[in-house]
């Protein structure tokens, strides 16, 4: 009764059901990371593999007027498309420091303390197997872990595994990130231009500013944000921190309370109700439509653009996004000929020994101690065998160890070539590694 049902709605409704719940699953994005990356390989290595070269390299530009900009396709998705992702990351990190994990420091010591346990290790093993020349500067490679993938690993044990385990590796993850983010803005910036710097600093002022002075519309964050990218992008820092500048600028308050929505929203609805008439709907009742944009409104003005910032962008970059980076940077060409000398390289070897046994040592040892010192504590229905196994998954370093790598040999081919291959290794490795470890340990929930 008052519920208008067009003929297929419900056919549609019950079809694209489980297709949403698909979407929406942990799991999936991982699983299309995987596809995408393998799709890379068939294509670097088949026939489409000077195709797929010469369309990374395609330039494209924008201009207007008498200003232009020009990069490749490959640069693009690296510099452009990737700096959505850490908007995203950034986000998470802010909410987590708010509300979530790191909101309180008992909650937090644990996965920040590991967190750099995780990151100081491999770079440590990493710099034993290249102390010296140009494979030196790819140290930060192995510190990273890719949310995606290793989220999506734990998610597929979700049955067997504590809630709180897959909340302590987001901690972990995101804690991880952020120190390469600060990794990438210290360590792989070449060359500074100090006047786009100072703008890139001013433009951030201006966001902390529309924050400060309760600026809740997100148009004005992105139009200041993309003037930040083209800052620092010209200052010579990666334009990708601009997405961890932007989300710590956007608003965690809300502007009414709940009661204060509460009592805004009862009032309204006493206006519908007196408003209405039988035989008219909101396009031919004025009022009406009146009360119903108001209480659009209201529902908006009870929510947080931080919450609502990730609910919006948390799809596209998880199944756009990141697949794409994906697609454009894992595409290696595999030379079976000499693949015993790719291998056995130092920097490949640095990635694959950093990645796989500098995060299990490093985030492990470093729980073990905290624990046994007293100074941190276990999350909730959680054993110290699950964390280990979390360990494990943190190799899986993907998305990030290929950004870095990128970085730090944007003119060494060779040793790029070393970097992925050793990035790839290490992470299928810990993928599986990490999930046996956990399936056996871990017992299915009642």
């Amino acid at each position: 009764m008052g519920i208008y049902h067009a003929p297929w709605e419900k056919k549609f409704d019950k079809l694209l059901s489980p297709f949403e719940e698909f979407i929406h699953r942990q799991t999936t994005s991982g699983l299309l990371l995987m596809a995408t990356a393998i799709l890379a390989l068939i294509l670097a290595n088949g026939g489409f593999a000077s195709a797929y070269t010469h369309a990374l390299h395609i330039p494209i530009s924008f201009s207007i007027d008498q200003w232009s900009i020009e990069m490749s396709l490959h640069h693009w998705i690296n510099d452009g498309l990737m700096a959505l992702f850490f908007f995203v990351v950034g986000l998470e990190l802010k909410r987590e420091i708010l509300v979530g994990e790191l909101s309180s420091l008992r909650n937090a010591i644990l996965p920040i303390a590991a967190a750099i346990g995780g990151m100081v290790v491999p770079a440590l093993i990493y710099f034993a197997f290249n102390p010296e020349g140009e494979s030196a500067i790819g140290w930060g490679i192995p510190m990273a872990t890719d949310i995606a993938f290793a989220i999506g690993a734990l998610a597929l044990l979700a049955s067997r595994v504590p809630k709180a385990l897959i909340t302590f590796l987001v901690a972990l993850a995101i804690v991880d990130d952020l120190g390469a983010v600060l990794v990438i803005a210290a360590f792989y910036t070449e060359t500074i231009a100090w006047v786009p710097l100072m703008v890139a600093a001013g433009l951030f002022a201006v966001l902390i500013s529309f924050n400060l002075f309760g600026i809740r519309k997100t148009l004005p964050y992105f139009i200041v944000a993309v003037l930040l990218w083209y800052a620092l992008l010209l200052s010579g820092i990666h334009p990708t921190l601009a997405g961890i500048l932007g989300a710590m600028s956007v608003p965690a308050i809300p502007k009414y309370d709940p009661k204060r929505f509460s009592k805004h929203v009862s009032a309204l609805m006493q206006r519908f109700d007196a408003s209405h008439k039988p035989g008219t709907n909101i396009m031919t009742n004025d009022p009406l439509s009146e009360v119903v944009h108001k209480l659009e409104y209201s529902v908006e003005s009870v929510g947080v653009p931080l919450q609502r910032l990730e609910h919006v962008w948390h799809i596209p970059v998880a199944y756009l996004v990141i697949p794409i980076f994906a697609l454009a940077n894992a595409g290696i060409a595999i030379d079976f000929s000499s693949l015993s000398s790719t291998m056995s390289h130092p920097v490949t070897l640095g990635i694959i020994f950093g990645l796989i046994l500098g995060k299990f040592i490093g985030i492990a040892g470093v729980s073990w101690l905290m624990l046994k010192l007293g100074l941190a504590e276990l999350p909730k229905d959680t054993r110290f065998s699950q964390i280990a196994g979390v360990s494990l998954l943190a190799g899986i370093g993907f998305t990030m160890s290929i950004f870095v790598a990128q970085l730090g040999f944007s003119e060494n081919e060779e040793l790029l070539l070393m970097a992925k291959t050793g990035i790839l290794t290490a992470s299928l490795l810990s993928g599986v590694a990490g999930f046996v470890w956990l399936y056996l340990v871990s017992k299915p929930s009642k």
